[in-house]
């Protein structure tokens, strides 16, 4: 995503109107044939053609008096003048023609045409020229003139890209490179007006222009290979430092070009670490040309932590952009994290202070690396700060420990008071039920008990879902597993339970995160604790059933009536509640308990945000794969088992007339001897008959068949997956009773 932002300023029109006013004094050509107007009047022309001194002029005369020669004025050079410029220049002396092509060549080192010398548009490129000499030269004085050309083009190349590079929307890096190209430019500007000034002298010779030309040429020409590459690239901010550091290194050789070189890229580097050094050091991105390769999505807010199941905003709100530089690659993921440190601490109100010193100045990528100990010394800085803000002030493991204290089912009495007054409302469709009349519930069951005394417990709120467990775990795409929709139909289908669903089996608590808190806890996570919840919560719902019918059969135990069906139904319900209990067993304390201590362990040592969110959610990925969430095949067999035992106790509680057996018990407590001893034959009598119920009887029969050949066939399934997942032997081990009664 590229970082959106206010078109960049217009560069004036008269710049590109009245060119001389700039340095584009070479009017543009309709061919590239097409020469240039000799001798244009610039205001900024560096150097204008001097006129010939005394022993010039001699030389001159001398020379025009030669036998065939033809008389000698200054007009008789011009362009055009007599038969030609050609004709004119190859008819006069080489000591004459010398001086003339100095003089031309004076005026195109600083890129203006001169009367013998021309400049040629290149086709196709701007800023491209080639310069051309008089044909009719001394073909000596022609190779000495066309040495000193490729320094005169580079010049005009140069002057071109600073042009061109000033101009606001080329962005700041380019700016920074074409205001050090421009200070080098007037080195070079004073360096022909030092030559002219030994002309005048009549000190300069072709050759001593051409020794005194050598080192700049060498330096120009580097100047000039980075400038082609950049424009033909038309690069900008990043692109144009890493063309910058290669083209350095590419010129080990030459100590003296690179160490230029080498401050061509201090010098373009300036703008960029300004914006690097505000991102480090303040979490504010100076950026308004968009060269910086940290982007910003602002549409992305920290409220959709707490709402939006997907919610990309730690990941997505500060993003690394394509073209880091080369020289940040290894560390642009700490730059990066860096910054959005302390951005969450400016976001909390919590001012942040960095100790800047001389030390800690970013002051260039050069080769000692000083640059890579600042950024590392920012990033301990701001992760340490905000650990510690989190830590301290917003209480993250105490919020951690108040989650799973609820919705890891930790606090056993408020669940167990909760469960007792929602019983009615509970039991309602999904649909029917009435989440404010619930969430009542929760606070009333909340002051009852125990929770009273912790202070995070007014953040605790309910839900009712709209979908059975299975259907929720087949919406989330993004967890690790792969249920199949064909499958889960199928399975619900043979478990009628789910056509009738209740709150029962939707109902879920949920829990207020506060900013920053909710980087850790987001709603993806909160999701994850309410998926381990809802299958707790069941599990606790279907212990409570088995448990009821289990008081149901002691009655009767009580009479002595021991029937075949009501013997067979008592070890039924045994094993059923053996089943459900080793489940919240091996759930409790051989998955949550030992996950969650590990994290907590964890998360003392822990040294960045990052690292504490990456531990929080490898403890809920584990919890939620060793709670069978997972694992398809598994979790839908359990499922079944429990579908199965919660029909037994509902037949259970309806074959056999609790009710009327509960008030004949609650009766015989009073009255006379006589009437207790009537009431007690009546409820033996019930008990007989619901003993001898061929209903019953067929019933618990059947249930007892189905809940034995699920549970004969959860056996293999286990012992297949503990090969690879060595957690699920556990398992195994509580469900056959293994070590349970131990």
């Amino acid at each position: 995503a590229h970082l959106e932002m206010d078109p960049a300023p217009a560069t004036p029109r008269w710049n590109l109107e009245r060119p001389y006013l700039t340095g584009r004094f070479h009017q543009v050509s309709p061919s590239s044939s097409q020469q240039y107007p000799t001798r244009p009047t610039s205001i900024t022309a560096p150097v204008s053609h001097p006129p010939l001194v005394p022993w010039q002029e001699a030389k001159v005369s001398a020379a025009s008096q030669a036998p065939g020669s033809k008389p000698f004025s200054l007009d008789s050079f011009s362009r055009g003048a007599g038969g030609g410029a050609g004709s004119v220049l190859g008819s006069y002396a080489v000591s004459v023609q010398e001086l003339l092509v100095i003089d031309d060549l004076l005026s195109a080192l600083v890129g203006i045409e001169g009367r013998y010398i021309s400049i040629k548009r290149v086709r196709g490129k701007e800023g491209y020229v080639v310069f051309q000499i008089d044909s009719s030269m001394d073909l000596a004085l022609q190779e000495l003139t066309r040495r000193i050309f490729p320094l005169c083009e580079d010049f005009v190349l140069a002057s071109q890209f600073v042009e061109s590079r000033s101009h606001f929307k080329t962005g700041l890096v380019n700016h920074a490179l074409a205001a050090a190209l421009r200070a080098f430019l007037l080195d070079y500007q004073a360096m022909v007006a030092q030559l002219e000034h030994q002309f005048r002298l009549g000190r300069l010779s072709v050759q001593g222009l051409w020794f005194f030309c050598q080192r700049m040429m060498s330096s120009l020409n580097a100047l000039a290979v980075l400038i082609e590459k950049a424009m033909s690239n038309n690069t900008s901010g990043s692109a144009t430092l890493n063309l910058l550091h290669s083209q350095a290194k590419a010129m080990a050789g030459d100590s003296a070009v690179r160490s230029l070189l080498e401050k061509m890229t201090d010098c373009a580097s300036a703008a960029y670490l300004r914006m690097l050094e505000r991102w480090v050091y303040e979490g504010v991105i100076d950026d308004p040309y968009g060269e910086f390769f940290i982007a910003e999505n602002k549409s992305l807010q920290k409220e959709s932590l707490t709402q939006d199941y997907d919610a990309k905003y730690w990941q997505q709100r500060y993003s690394l952009k394509d073209g880091i530089p080369s020289f940040l690659n290894n560390v642009a993921a700490t730059i990066l994290t860096t910054g959005k440190y302390l951005n969450v601490m400016r976001e909390c109100g919590h001012n942040v202070q960095v100790s800047l010193s001389e030390n800690s100045k970013l002051t260039s990528f050069g080769s000692n690396h000083q640059y890579l100990e600042c950024i590392k010394s920012a990033y301990d800085f701001a992760s340490g700060e905000l650990l510690t803000l989190m830590k301290d002030k917003y209480d993250l493991i105490g919020k951690l420990r108040s989650l799973k204290r609820y919705l890891l089912l930790d606090q056993g009495d408020f669940l167990v008071h909760f469960m007792d007054i929602a019983r009615e409302e509970l039991t309602k469709k999904p649909e029917d039920i009435s989440v404010e009349k619930l969430q009542s519930l929760v606070d009333i069951a909340l002051r009852s008990t125990a929770a009273a005394s912790d202070p995070s417990h007014e953040d605790l709120t309910c839900c009712v879902e709209r979908s059975s467990l299975l259907k929720k775990l087949t919406s989330l795409k993004d967890l690790d597993c792969a249920y199949s929709s064909d499958k889960l139909a199928a399975a619900d289908v043979d478990q009628p339970m789910t056509l009738n669903i209740t709150g029962l089996e939707t109902f879920c608590l949920g829990y207020k995160i506060p900013w920053p808190l909710s980087l850790v806890i987001s709603r993806k996570a909160l999701t994850k604790y309410q998926l381990i919840f809802r299958l707790l919560f069941h599990c606790k719902h279907v212990s409570r059933q088995l448990c009821q019918a289990w008081q149901i059969q002691q009655g009767f135990r009580s009479v002595k009536i021991l029937g075949t069906p009501i013997l067979r139904s008592s070890i039924l319900c045994r094993s059923m509640l053996k089943f459900v209990n080793s489940l919240l067993h091996y759930l409790t304390f051989e998955v949550l308990e030992p996950n969650w201590h590990s994290m907590h362990g964890r998360l003392q040592t822990a040294r960045s945000i990052d690292e504490v969110i990456q531990i929080h959610d490898f403890f809920l990925q584990k919890c939620l794969k060793e709670c069978l969430l997972l694992l398809p095949e598994l979790l839908m067999k359990v499922e079944k088992l429990k579908a199965l035992c919660l029909q037994y106790a509902t037949s259970i509680q309806l074959l056999i007339p609790s009710i009327e057996v509960a008030a004949a018990e609650s009766k015989s407590k009073s009255g006379s001897s006589r009437a207790r001893a009537k009431r007690s034959q009546d409820r033996d009598e019930q008990l007989k008959l619901a003993s001898e119920n061929v209903v019953m009887s067929q019933s618990i029969l059947k249930f007892e068949s189905e809940f034995n050949a699920e549970l004969q066939s959860l056996v293999p399934t286990l012992s297949k997956s503990s090969q690879a997942e060595p957690y699920l032997t556990h398992l195994a081990q509580c469900i056959l009773g293994v070590g349970i009664d131990q």
